[in-house]
């Protein structure tokens, strides 16, 4: 809704990753881009808490990244790939997944241009696996990956309730773990670094958006995401991805709709004004 194809003029990419080759619960969140696209134009453009509308913003859709089937690392190295060119063409990237695995690579390439770069994670799992069934780019790894190619190590994890033992004794033991409750307290100590946004769909409660591969009861509601958006008001948000929607594992179509609407309010963010 409202993008365009050329991105001359335009402050925003947006990008689609349709993969979910290592998903190892329930599939289909390489559906998800197409999804987010589709269900877009059942929203209105206006967002009143940003005073934004989107038939204001340039911003451009530029399509699906070419990926092989298969194993995740040769998608991880096209995702970073495509992120550099997005960063190339002087656009801020929006990437929507596909399943979490896909962060890193944009993370990778994000980070080359902002050393000092905060990576903040909605999620309900911590993703700090070393390994899963077998593969280190596995989505249960994503956090692991992107603290690799991080400089910075600084990662802020928003509210996490599902993981391993040893994950939260790691989180525990860190800064990174940060209740809901203070999570615009934790954050504002980074103003005027460039952040990075990577949201899991699945932090949202299953009640709200059943449409993910690895639901978990115990989430949040539009209006805690509302809280942080308004929090990132005063942030320097330079990429952002949306990953983990499965689509048609709800009949409802309510769980894209959530998703696109949490994209909305990133392109503003990310738009700059």
């Amino acid at each position: 809704m409202a993008s365009r194809r050329d991105p001359a003029g335009c402050r925003v990419g947006l990008f689609g990753v349709p993969y979910d080759g290592t998903t190892s619960f329930r599939p289909g969140t390489r559906f998800g881009p197409a999804a987010i696209r589709e269900v877009s134009t059942g929203l209105e453009a206006y967002c009143p808490q940003l005073d934004g509308d989107l038939e204001m913003i340039a911003f451009a859709d530029l399509g699906a990244v070419t990926i092989p089937h298969g194993a995740p690392e040769p998608v991880v190295a096209a995702v970073e790939r495509a992120t550099e060119a997005v960063l190339a063409l002087g656009l801020a990237p929006l990437m929507l997944g596909g399943e979490h695995s896909i962060s890193s690579g944009a993370v990778a390439a994000v980070a080359r241009r902002h050393p000092d770069l905060v990576l903040v994670q909605l999620d309900a799992h911590a993703d700090l696996r070393e390994e899963w069934l077998g593969a280190r780019h596995s989505h249960a790894c994503a956090m692991r990956r992107c603290l690799e190619v991080l400089p910075s190590g600084t990662l802020r994890q928003i509210a996490i309730r599902s993981g391993s033992r040893e994950e939260f004794s790691e989180l525990r033991g860190s800064d990174r773990l940060v209740p809901i409750e203070q999570m615009a307290a934790a954050l504002a100590p980074l103003r005027g670094r460039p952040l990075y946004l990577t949201v899991d769909l699945d932090w949202f409660d299953p009640a709200v958006l059943p449409g993910t591969g690895t639901p978990e009861p115990g989430g949040f509601l539009w209006g805690d995401f509302s809280a942080l958006v308004e929090e990132l008001r005063h942030h320097q948000l330079v990429a952002a991805d949306v990953v983990e929607l499965a689509p048609q594992l709800d009949p409802s179509g309510v769980s894209a709709v959530l998703a696109a609407k949490v994209v909305r309010s990133l392109v503003m963010l990310l738009n700059g004004d």
